[in-house]
Formats: C-alpha cells, sequence, structure tokens
C-alpha cells in the first residue's frame, strides 16, 4: 500500500484566520463599548434630579466593561498564540513523515515478519505473546522468553498460510510467582509514517495501513527501512 507522504491540519486556526477573528472580535467590542457609552449617558440625562445616581455606581459599571474587554483581549492573544504554537509543530513533525515510529498501536501486517519488542511485566515468570486483528479478535498466541529481546512475528496461521494483510496489535500475558496472572500490557512495534494531522491541540500521526496515534505516544524514530 503505497501512500504520497502529507501533513494535514484539521480543526485549528491558521495564524491568519487567528488574527482576523482578533481583528472582527475587537470591531464588536469597539461597537459594544460606544453602545455602553450612549447607554450611560441616557441614564445620566434622564435620571431623576431629586435622586441621583451615585457617581461610584458609574465607576463600578465603567470597571466592570474594562474587565470584560480585557478578557476578551486576552483570550484573542492566547488563540492567536496557539494557532502559532500549532503551525510550529506541523513544521517540526514534517520531518517525521516517511520514518518508523515505535508504536502500540495497531500495525499493517501485509505478509512480511513484523518486529515484536516485548517488555516484561515487574515479576515475570512466564511469557506469550498475544496477537490481535482490527476486529480485536485473537489471531495469535505463542510464548515467549522472559526477555526484552526482540521477537519476529511471521503471521503464519496454524495451516501454514499466512494471515490476511491489515491492521494487528500485540500484548504480552504473562504470569508471576506461584502462576498468578499479571495485567496484560502493550508490545511496541514499528511503523512508517506516512502522515502528521494536528487534531484540536493534540498531534497525531497516521501509519502507514491506516493506524493512528498520538504524537505523544511515540517513544522512538528511526531511519524507514
Amino acid at each position: 500500500l503505497m501512500i504520497s507522504p502529507t501533513v494535514t491540519s484539521s480543526n485549528t486556526p491558521s495564524v491568519a484566520s487567528a488574527a482576523a477573528t482578533g481583528q472582527q472580535a475587537q470591531a464588536v467590542l469597539s461597537s459594544d463599548f460606544e453602545t455602553f457609552i450612549k447607554m450611560l449617558t441616557t441614564q445620566a440625562k434622564y435620571q431623576d434630579p431629586l435622586e441621583p445616581l451615585d457617581s461610584s455606581e458609574y465607576a463600578a459599571q465603567l470597571a466592570q466593561f474594562s474587565m470584560v474587554e480585557q478578557q476578551v483581549l486576552s483570550n484573542d492573544l492566547l488563540t492567536a498564540l496557539a494557532a502559532q504554537l500549532g503551525s510550529g509543530t506541523m513544521g517540526q513533525m514534517a520531518g517525521w513523515i516517511g520514518m518508523e515510529g515505535r508504536t502500540t498501536a495497531p500495525v499493517l501486517f501485509d505478509n512480511a515478519p513484523v518486529t515484536v519488542l516485548p517488555e516484561p511485566p515487574v515479576g515475570a515468570q512466564e511469557m506469550e505473546l498475544v496477537v490481535y486483528d482490527a476486529q480485536d479478535r485473537e489471531v495469535d498466541r505463542g510464548a515467549l522468553p522472559v526477555s526484552t529481546a526482540p521477537v519476529l512475528w511471521a503471521g503464519v496461521q496454524e495451516n501454514g498460510s499466512p494471515l490476511p494483510t491489515g491492521l494487528y496489535r500485540f500484548e504480552i500475558e504473562a504470569k508471576g510467582t506461584g502462576g498468578g496472572t499479571l495485567t496484560a500490557t502493550p508490545a511496541s512495534t514499528y511503523a512508517r509514517i506516512i502522515e502528521v494531522q494536528n487534531i484540536g491541540a493534540e498531534a497525531q500521526v497516521i501509519f502507514a495501513g491506516g493506524g493512528a496515534a498520538p504524537a505523544a505516544s511515540i517513544t522512538a524514530l528511526r531511519e524507514g527501512t
């Protein structure tokens, strides 16, 4: 499966759009301020001369409006900064495309052996590698030495034929002292990165075959093979 490498961004405003939004907000704020002044002036003009409004009330209203104005401007500034940071992150991560990332997300099996990197749970005395397909069905299981040494998963069924091309994920099931079952833990593999996305405030990578994972979950990178 060959997919042209791309860098995309969704749900995140660009710097230009953020600036435009800020300008619109300022225009609305200016209009609201003029309306506020007109209302305040009208209130003063038609107040009861026998019971005039306390000048401190005017000051309090002006202070409240000023606080709202500052909050709106701060929000606009934060939006623009977030857009700039997102663009910078995407630019830095563009170099990931074509590389292989270490991940526990489902990876593509296309009749070539997959290198699995097991991490024995603390206290493990026995270990098994368990393989699941895209529908979360167990498709393979085999004993492993209690070690972090990489192992090759051939993706071969009991009758000797290869499993269908698709996405598969790996887990380590272990038993501790006395045969007690330990919590299953994900096993890492390497997968080729073909795309980088910016989903809201979180960057995400797309692997060959369609698997995806948060960029923050990638624990290592290596040159593509």
